[in-house]
């Protein structure tokens, strides 16, 4: 009998186990390491590596050789793990050296090194102390840097001398602060120097942030867990950034004296130390702050880079104003402003070989690259043509830059840039990616012809061999979806039927949305449409579409939503629906459901509150519902302050619609949430279901025990499907139809 689709999406983490991912190429570009599962439906993810000139591939680690217990996770992989929504298990993570000749990786709070390109070399275990979080060599492969207890220590490779790098009661360093994590895609908190003998450490006091309790009332003998949540409006992390200097790398052992003096008891002293250790003794490094950051003005680190300096980025709290400052000299180089906010664009600062900066830069309503000296940085204009919007900065390789970019928003594509101008290397229809080195550049690409990524190794432009992807085949009909431009902003919408389907007969329409800021849905890639298929199989016509705010078409179309996120968001989801209803008069709009999870949860919810004529049930999964509970770098982003912008958030908010609405208009609505969601807690739906209850509106409420934001768990993310289709069925008057 064949599998239902439900059943294995859920086991194969939505069709990801199997595919390669987290590629590196070796300086020399003979080898590209990456980490992939043995089979598209086994969890555990292992350590591999290619030759690039014949594809042929070497298992590096295997986490059951190495006796790996998932199930004694530290408490801090689990949310970092959380934060970066990764739902394998086993080595899902690595760092090398920079001439990738070795290879660390933490399993079950355990550190392990292994060489690269030597298949006589098992991995070995490093006597670090455990729980470690985050290991990294350094780039020369002598230490490795890791994070035990709140502490930064550095472990030599080969005497296995242990040096507590910062240390201090109540402050982590080298770890990333939950917004940084959540919101920034900054998942780390410390990076080498290139000669090995520094690192940039983040310090993190969280002790300003308010403290919520998440409880497991499942299990009431069970404590609820402490999370320190910094909603909008209150108190951030107070982070800072350090320069340790390793023992013997100043010509000492680690201490510095006269105007640098690390004290004792890790407080500031007169001399100007800093804190960062909790005693005193030569195995510490000294420990001096970055210049140039006005951290009262700039509370927000968003990345650093390191190059013949040391860079970081920095932003204000109202992410109006970003600085790049060189952090050895405290000089600004470049100051980007916003009157709504700067974005944080993946992948820059980078430095180039001749010592040009890449970075990112606005002119006209297209997002451009720009490289410069630094001196030049300030004034320098983007280089790439107007209309392709560069989304994220891939690498370099030598003087060359390789990123990704849209011209048209349902393509990704991937452009090279360097002395011999803009080169095309990815830019057929569909979502591509890449990285490259040594020559060698890895392409990953997935596009409507398959569901599979295909992954590609080129080396010097041509075409070489692949890295095969061991994912399952959905059992599924093939999704065909059909694009239109919906309305006077071209709405990029898609439209899918079940594959049964008979032209002219009436279908029920399920809207399919994310909608918000950050996410698209409407991609020229099968893999984007599997669930909304699935949904179409069940007898819908199923509508995706990405309003305004979704990336890939532009700043002014990204800020369309400053200080609101509900009325052109959910205007844009009503025109796109009467849009598709035109091209496909089979859509029947007397019968219109909306379902969604997260961002598009609430989105879910807010269409059956505020436009009920149009929308006639809704499934809302995890919802904000109140913007004031949501976190601070987000939510002030793009709604501001709550103190000043009271208005926004109360138009935004849907707590108070219940009453506005009132029990007359109500629509059938289930709302989802995980008791456990740390990210957008489960108060956000207690709060609306109280709201409706007191307006008399008719709901339900599905509490899943023990289920986080990103519902992993195999038997509850398959029934989720089947239970909102027969929700959505029933509130729609519908007859039972197969769920295969």
């Amino acid at each position: 009998m064949t599998e239902s689709f439900p059943r294995q999406q859920a086991r194969t983490r939505g069709f990801r186990l199997g595919v390669p991912r987290a590629f590196q190429v070796s300086p020399d570009g003979e080898r590209v390491t990456f980490l992939r599962s043995k089979a598209g439906g086994d969890p555990v993810t292992c350590l591999w590596e290619a030759d690039a000139a014949t594809g042929a591939e070497r298992l590096v680690a295997d986490p059951r050789a190495l006796g790996a217990d998932e199930e004694n996770l530290p408490p801090e992989e689990r949310a970092r793990r959380e934060r970066v929504r990764e739902t394998a298990a086993g080595i899902v993570a690595y760092a090398t050296d920079k001439a990738s000749t070795l290879a660390v990786f933490a399993l079950s709070g355990q550190v392990y090194a292994v060489p690269l390109g030597d298949p006589a070399q098992p991995p070995r275990l490093v006597p670090a102390k455990t729980p470690a979080l985050d290991p990294r060599p350094d780039p020369t492969g002598t230490w490795v840097a890791y994070v035990h207890d709140g502490a930064l220590h550095v472990i030599h490779l080969a005497t296995g001398d242990d040096v507590v790098v910062a240390s201090e009661d109540g402050v982590t360093f080298g770890l990333a602060e939950f917004v940084a994590a959540e919101e920034m895609d900054r998942s780390r908190g410390y990076w080498w120097s290139p000669d090995g003998r520094q690192l940039l450490v983040a310090r993190v006091d969280e002790s300003p942030v308010r403290r919520w309790y998440i409880a497991d009332p499942a299990n009431p003998g069970t404590a609820p867990a402490e999370v320190a949540y910094p909603a909008a409006g209150t108190p951030n992390a107070d982070v800072s950034l350090l320069l340790a200097t390793l023992p013997g790398a100043d010509g000492g052992k680690g201490e510095t004296g006269g105007n640098g003096e690390t004290g004792e008891n890790g407080e500031t002293g007169e001399n100007g130390e800093v804190p960062g250790r909790s005693d005193a003794g030569e195995n510490h490094a000294a420990l001096t702050e970055v210049a140039g950051w006005d951290r009262e003005r700039f509370p927000y680190l968003v990345t650093t880079a390191w190059g013949d300096a040391p860079l970081i980025v920095v932003q204000t709290r109202d992410q109006q104003t970003m600085r790049l400052i060189n952090a050895a000299t405290g000089d600004v180089l470049r100051e980007d402003t916003d009157p709504h906010w700067t974005d944080v664009v993946d992948g820059v600062p980078a430095r180039l070989a001749n010592g040009d900066i890449v970075w990112t830069g606005i002119s006209g309503d297209t997002r451009g690259l720009v490289i410069a000296r630094p001196a030049d940085l300030a004034r320098a204009q983007p280089v790439t043509p107007a209309g392709l919007q560069v989304r994220a900065v891939l690498g370099t390789d030598g003087d060359d830059v390789l990123f990704a970019g849209s011209s048209e928003p349902t393509e990704l594509g991937v452009w090279r840039y360097g002395p011999a101008g803009l080169t095309p290397v990815a830019t057929e229809p569909g979502v591509h990616g890449a990285l490259t080195g040594g020559g060698v550049t890895v392409v990953t690409s997935r596009t409507l012809a398959s569901s599979q990524v295909t992954v590609g190794i080129r080396r010097n432009g041509a075409a070489g061999p692949q890295i095969a992807s061991l994912a399952e085949t959905p059992n599924l009909p093939h999704p065909q979806p059909r694009f239109i431009n919906a309305g006077p902003s071209a709405i990029r919408t898609a439209v899918l039927f079940p594959s049964w389907h008979q032209p002219g007969t009436k279908l029920p329409v399920l809207v399919d949305p994310y909608g918000g800021p950050g996410l698209q849905r409407v991609v020229k890639a099968t893999a984007l449409y599997l669930a909304s298929q699935w949904f179409a199989e069940q007898g819908f016509a199923v509508v995706v579409a990405d309003g305004r705010g979704t990336p890939g078409r532009g700043p002014a179309w990204d800020k369309a939503i400053a200080r609101d996120f509900a009325t052109g968001v959910l205007a844009d989801q009503v025109t796109a629906l009467h849009a598709a209803a035109e091209a496909f008069p089979e859509l029947d709009k007397e019968r219109v459901a909306i379902r969604g999870w997260s961002f598009g949860g609430y989105l879910a919810a807010l269409a059956v509150l505020r436009r009920p004529d149009v929308f006639h049930a809704a499934v809302a999964g995890a919802p904000v519902t109140d913007w004031r509970l949501y976190d601070t770098y987000y939510t002030e982003r793009f709604l501001g302050d709550p103190a000043v912008e009271a208005d926004a958030y109360e138009q935004s908010s849907i707590i108070n619609d219940p009453q506005r609405t009132g029990a007359a208009a109500a629509r059938p609505l289930l709302i989802v949430h995980g008791l456990a969601d740390d990210n957008v807690v489960v108060a956000h739906s207690l709060r609306l279901s109280s709201a409706l209850l007191a307006a008399g509106y008719p709901h339900s409420v599905l509490p899943l025990s023990g289920v986080t934001h990103m519902t992993p768990q195999e038997t509850v993310a398959e029934n989720l499907l089947l239970l909102q289709v027969a929700f959505l069925k029933q509130a729609l008057g519908i007859g039972s139809a197969p769920t295969g």
